[in-house]
């Protein structure tokens, strides 16, 4: 126990050294949207120049995510949800979820995120814009670079550190010094596998751009029509619009009167009810007055 635990302790000194080296040397790599390398008039001065070499290096090593968020709008709505099923299986990707619902004017609405190469990011993105009318296109980029080789040194010293363990554990003597040792690995195994799910992770969302589409049907692009140039123009759009308005109010009272034609007729029948008897109460009183007067009259005679 006295000629292990030494040996432990001066272990565990020794890689936590080299685990602070590690980390201090990781790849810095820049953030692609942390700011610009060059000024509207060429290169910034006070940024050196990367060689295409080097440039091209640091590419190859840099881990970026990249995302979408894409809002579409289509007339012919099963259509436009084959077309995009077939980028996506043309680009090589998938459909991470698809969600399918109904507005209640009858018009459909998909919601979908897909999982599409990195290297065809542009190009998917660009295609689905021009199966349908693209209302919104946001795209970010991450650069995770720094993070992805920090755990990947991390990991590196964990597994030493477990063979290193392991050594110990196979020269161990005592019960106490294999107890000891035990747990120290457990507790290594433990980390090793929480950094290696975190790389998991990351590779997944480097290897594969996520992009979020939301797909509306609708019987009118928004904002299809060109801005007025001139007044004869604005007055004719205004028109237009006017009519517009007029078919839609009209349509959604046909609309209405389609859902709610039941309770119509019994709203109206209740009505005539209500009239006929308000009616017949009047003309009863009327008849009663006269009755009244009549008599009235016979006495007087």
């Amino acid at each position: 126990m006295k000629r292990i635990l030494p040996l432990l302790m001066a272990l565990l000194l020794v890689l936590s050294l080299a685990a602070c080296g590690s980390g201090a040397t990781a790849p810095q790599v820049p953030e692609v949207n942390g700011g610009s390398y060059f000024t509207q008039d060429g290169w910034d001065m006070e940024t050196p120049a990367i060689s295409s070499e080097n440039k091209s290096e640091s590419a190859d090593h840099s881990k970026m995510i990249f995302r979408a968020d894409i809002d579409l709008e289509t007339l012919e709505f099963d259509a436009a949800l084959e077309s995009i099923t077939s980028l996506v299986s043309g680009a090589d990707g998938y459909f991470e979820q698809q969600e399918l619902a109904n507005y209640s004017s009858g018009y459909r609405y998909a919601r979908l995120v897909v999982r599409v190469p990195s290297q065809r990011f542009d190009d998917f993105c660009r295609k689905v814009g021009d199966v349908c009318h693209t209302v919104r296109l946001n795209t970010t980029q991450e650069n995770v670079s720094e993070s992805y080789y920090d755990v990947e040194s991390r990991l590196n010293t964990a597994k030493t550190k477990l063979a290193r363990l392991q050594e110990l554990l196979a020269q161990a003597e005592t019960m106490d010094d294999i107890i000891t040792i035990e747990s120290a690995i457990s507790d290594t195994e433990q980390t090793i596998d929480y950094l290696s799910g975190t790389l998991r992770g990351y590779d997944n969302l480097v290897d594969y751009a996520t992009v979020c589409i939301d797909l509306d049907e609708v019987y009118r692009f928004t904002g299809a029509g060109e801005a007025p140039l001139s007044l004869g123009q604005r007055l004719l759009d205004a028109f237009h619009s006017g009519l517009a308005s007029i078919r839609d109010f009209f349509e959604g009272f046909l609309v209405f009167l389609a859902y709610a034609w039941f309770w119509l007729l019994l709203i109206a029948a209740v009505i005539i009810v209500i009239v006929r008897l308000l009616r017949g109460k009047r003309i009863f009183r009327r008849k009663k007055e006269h009755s009244a007067a009549d008599k009235s009259d016979e006495t007087k005679n």
